[in-house]
């Protein structure tokens, strides 16, 4: 007789259903695993045998065939541990046989059948519950189970409780009906911009660019404040959205590095990543596809500092996500892709030495070095930042000044009615921000008054902006009106878009 168990494994951050089929029949004891397993579902051989031992079922005059359906695509991870040795137990005669085709069950076994938590839990509790199919997994993971509503989910932290469970002597925990925990990725580090002196024109671009979503490059020499500035973006960006936390928290659920989630994320993510990462590391990849630093910073906000000692070809391969918002990473085996809508801020000095333009201190830099500095910044990827803005150090006496600053309460509060005029006008698209528009809706939405095209003209002979350049300073124009309550783009929010690209023709190569 075989015996049919389901289970999944993530795929992206998708998931793909597999049908566990157990063969056992009287023989020298052996356990052969088919069907594409990659050297971690191989070597649950010796996890369920262990966790079979513990409770007394001997293997020793049975020899047993599992094969991983559909057998043409791999199978990886721990997650298939659970289903083989319940598959297993009923082929062997020590479970009663029943059909278990609306249960799927998930988890790794440790040798003396404890169930440990796995990764891509989120996204295969939710393809079960679109097909109303109950889920079985570790106890562990039951807190991220309760994210997706209308889930059916059952949890054991033992394999012998799972024993009990199919028998009919023991009922098992269930996600209970209260709303799923709100998970923070880090402690509240209480971050405001009031902390931050000076910088007005630094402050303003920032309140821009968290109201339309906007990409946004800092330079400026060192000590400035650039840092500080980007670090506080998530204070002033609008909550996420109990469809954005859904999103963001299945990428946290598949990627291996990443803190698992405990439940619904709360907070828009940070990354900061040092610039010695690999093109990998940023954008994701590896033998067995994984999410990269742009997909962990989905909905929220990817921080590169010291942006020109980032490898350059590292730097170019963010050019994709940052126009699709989207990472397709191509293997001979197939294809899968990540979420990677996420904010750029990124801040660098304006040469090596870090101290051109600064009022106090000389650059030591020649300008054959300042150009090969400058370089490692593409024309294509500067083109895709919304914003350059230049951060000049503070003043003794602004450092000192007395007086209330203001707070990110104050900023967000604008941010957030900014944010509600664009979600009305892209109602029904999918998109949210001004950043995300396309060409067709640019003209629809941004088209200028007739000063402010005059302006425009002017600006795309005297900074070299191109077609992108020009729709990208139209977006920030619109973010500007949306600001302030404007319907019509005026030629005084153009002039201070245009403003926000003046470095553009003074950096790249």
């Amino acid at each position: 007789m075989v015996v049919k168990v389901c289970s999944a494994v993530p795929r992206g951050v998708e998931a793909l259903p597999i049908q566990v089929e157990v063969e056992s029949h009287p023989g020298l004891p052996n356990l052969v695993v088919v069907g594409l397993p990659d050297a971690a579902v191989r070597e649950a051989r010796e996890r369920v045998v262990s966790a079979l031992r513990q409770l007394g079922a001997c293997l020793d005059t049975r020899a047993v065939v599992v094969n991983l359906s559909p057998a043409e695509e791999r199978k990886e991870g721990s997650l298939l541990d659970l289903a083989m040795a319940v598959g297993v137990l009923q082929a062997a005669g020590f479970l009663p046989p029943q059909p278990l085709g609306d249960l799927w069950l998930l988890g790794e076994l440790s040798l003396d059948g404890t169930l440990r938590p796995v990764r891509g839990v989120l996204p295969i509790v939710e393809a079960a519950a679109k097909r109303t199919a109950r889920v079985l997994l570790p106890a562990p993971n039951l807190q991220e189970a309760r994210v997706v509503k209308g889930a059916q989910v059952l949890a054991a932290s033992h394999l012998a409780e799972v024993v009990s469970f199919f028998r009919g002597e023991k009922a098992l925990p269930t996600t209970p009906d209260a709303p799923p925990p709100r998970w923070e990725l880090s402690p509240a580090q209480n971050l405001d911009l009031a902390d931050v002196a000076g910088q007005h024109h630094a402050k303003r671009a920032l309140e821009v660019a968290a109201a339309g979503g906007h990409h946004l490059l800092f330079l400026g020499p060192p000590g400035a404040g650039k840092t500080m500035l980007a670090q506080r973006l998530p204070g002033i960006l609008p909550p996420l959205s109990e469809e954005e936390a859904l999103e963001t928290t299945k990428v946290y659920s598949v990627a291996p590095l990443a803190p698992r989630p405990e439940g619904l994320i709360a907070e828009r993510p940070f990354r900061a990543p040092h610039h010695t990462i690999s093109a990998a590391g940023l954008v994701g990849g590896g033998p067995y596809p994984r999410p990269g630093e742009v997909s962990l910073a989905h909905n929220g906000v990817l921080f590169l500092d010291e942006l020109t000692e980032f490898r350059r070809d590292v730097l170019e391969v963010l050019r994709q996500p940052l126009e699709s918002g989207k990472v397709v990473i191509a293997r001979a085996s197939g294809s899968l892709g990540f979420p990677a809508r996420f904010q750029l801020v990124a801040a660098a000095n304006p040469c090596p030495c870090g101290f051109l333009g600064d009022p106090r201190r000389a650059c030591r830099c020649s300008p054959q070095a300042i150009a090969r500095y400058r370089a490692r910044l593409s024309g294509p990827l500067l083109d895709r930042i919304d914003m350059h803005i230049e951060v000049q150090p503070v003043r003794f006496a602004e450092l000192f000044a007395q007086g209330k600053r203001e707070s990110s309460a104050a900023v967000r509060e604008r941010v957030v009615a900014a944010r509600a005029w664009q979600a009305r006008r892209l109602a029904g698209t999918g998109r949210a921000t001004n950043a995300q528009l396309t060409p067709q809706e640019v003209r629809i939405f941004c088209t200028p008054d007739v000063e402010g095209q005059r302006l425009l003209q002017s600006a795309m002979e005297r900074l070299g902006l191109t077609a992108r350049g020009i729709h990208r300073v139209l977006k920030v124009a619109r973010t500007i009106a949306d600001l302030e309550g404007s319907q019509q783009v005026r030629a005084t929010h153009v002039a201070e878009a245009l403003a926000y690209r003046e470095l553009t023709p003074r950096i790249g190569g």
